[in-house]
């Protein structure tokens, strides 16, 4: 038996009972599975990179209201499909102070967390045009994004985005487009897991091509103005989030409170769709709705079928979060800091102990410190080397199941790690890097 942190029989009997024929494909909940069990079969505690969960407190502006709104009966109201009005034009308002984007709060909908939001725009999308049954992953991205379109028996495909940046994703993009095959084009930005960000140059390029080939961008801001190497925190003043919308009308946007406001247990989140979009009328939409407007099919039969709404108390919290926001009471980015300070010291513990960043560039910048960051170490796959840091109490996920072509690489989130793990993180790296000494 090996002499590793975590006792090595109980881990190699865990990961036998889990049934899973490669740690490297397994999906980010399997992990959480098999690290829980892992644990509570070792008494360890390890450190927990897998999941990409807050690891700060909610924001306590928004619990005020939900339980004041709950104190008001709220609970035994049906909510409306299309969202509480106050929380719209909170929300409207909050695009133009930190995103200088007019849109009518008509087509602000709350939905229940962003993964509800893509879920019924990936459904709603696939059936505007009987002539473009394929979604564009610009690459790596969420896995569960994929699961959606697995779930749905929906067509994509998908490129690493990282060797086409700048100018060359016009090229790349412009390959697919010009197919004919895709209604739309999905991504994150800041992008998770790699954590790269798209530049103002790059999102031209994409509204540029969308308006051209007719192809829908679905943008994912899970994490919204987290790019810490700028200040998005000031209502009203430049500089703004990065946003497709403004180059293109053909939109919808995922805003998630998960990350930025820590109100993920809750599953509300914020879609907005483009005013072009949503009054758009496609006759194809009437092989399954009722409707051919693309607005109304998305909402009223689409959303309402998959929940009849959104949490009614949530709805009164978030409103409450985005009017402090907006007002300039509460900075949001403050609050979400310490994830970019514990990515920084992460980093160096890794990089001290023969690890290597993987998506370490971004464009001529280094990559900024943030939610995630990918790393990897020489001569090991990814499924290799996930599998073998369990016996060293550390836990993440693979980017095999990103869509990136780095078969090495592994996505790393900072938010469940304190900063008092911090020296057994230190421990357990080194005793890795000392079991496996590089040639």
């Amino acid at each position: 038996m090996r002499n590793t942190p975590i006792n090595y029989e109980i881990v190699d009997q865990k990961i036998k009972e889990s049934g899973l024929r490669s740690i490297g494909k397994a999906s980010i909940r399997e992990i959480k599975k098999l690290i829980d069990e892992i644990e509570a079969g070792t008494g360890e505690q390890f450190i927990r990179m897998e999941m990409g969960v807050p690891g700060i407190p909610p924001v306590q502006i928004g619990i005020d209201a939900q339980i004041e709104a709950l104190k008001k009966g709220v609970a035994a109201i049906y909510p409306n499909i299309w969202g509480h009005q106050e929380l719209k034009t909170e929300f409207a308002r909050f695009l133009k102070l930190f995103m200088n984007i007019d849109v009518k709060p008509d087509v602000c909908i709350p939905t229940v967390g962003s993964m509800q939001g893509s879920f019924a725009s990936i459904l709603c999308m696939s059936r505007t045009n009987r002539n473009q049954d394929s979604t564009l992953f610009i690459d790596p991205g969420f896995p569960v994004h994929k699961m959606q379109h697995t779930a749905l028996n929906l067509r994509y495909e998908s490129f690493d985005v990282y060797n086409y940046r700048g100018e060359k994703l016009r090229e790349k993009l412009e390959s697919y487009f010009s197919t004919g095959r895709f209604h739309s084009v999905l991504y994150s930005n800041p992008n998770n897991p790699s954590w790269i960000c798209l530049t103002e140059d790059e999102l031209k390029i994409i509204g540029e091509l969308s308006n051209k080939y007719n192809v829908a961008i679905l943008e994912d801001l899970a994490y919204f103005g987290m790019d810490f190497r700028k200040d998005y925190s000031k209502p009203g003043a430049p500089p703004y989030q990065p946003t497709v919308a403004r180059y293109s009308n053909n939109y919808i946007l995922f805003v998630s409170s998960s990350k930025i406001f820590s109100y993920a247990g809750e599953r509300i989140g914020m879609m907005v769709v483009s005013e072009t979009l949503f009054d758009i009328s496609l006759p194809d939409l009437l092989r399954y709705y009722s409707t051919d407007k693309l607005g109304y099919s998305l909402i009223f039969e689409t959303l309402y079928p998959l929940s009849s709404g959104v949490s009614h108390s949530a709805q009164y919290a978030l409103a409450a979060i985005y009017k402090a926001v907006n007002d300039g009471t509460f900075n949001f980015l403050d609050y979400v800091k310490d994830y970019g300070i514990k990515a920084h010291e992460m980093k160096e513990i890794f990089t001290s102990n023969g690890f290597q960043i993987v998506y370490d560039m971004d464009l001529d910048q280094p990559i900024a410190d943030g939610f995630y960051f990918t790393f990897s170490y020489p001569g090991m796959d990814a499924d290799v080397l996930l599998r073998e840091m369990l016996y060293y109490g550390v836990s993440a996920i693979s980017l095999l199941i990103t869509g990136s072509e780095r078969k090495e690489g592994i996505r790393a989130c900072t938010s469940l790690v304190r900063h008092d793990q911090f020296p057994d993180m230190k421990v357990r790296l080194k005793k890795f890097h000392e079991d496996h000494p590089i040639k």
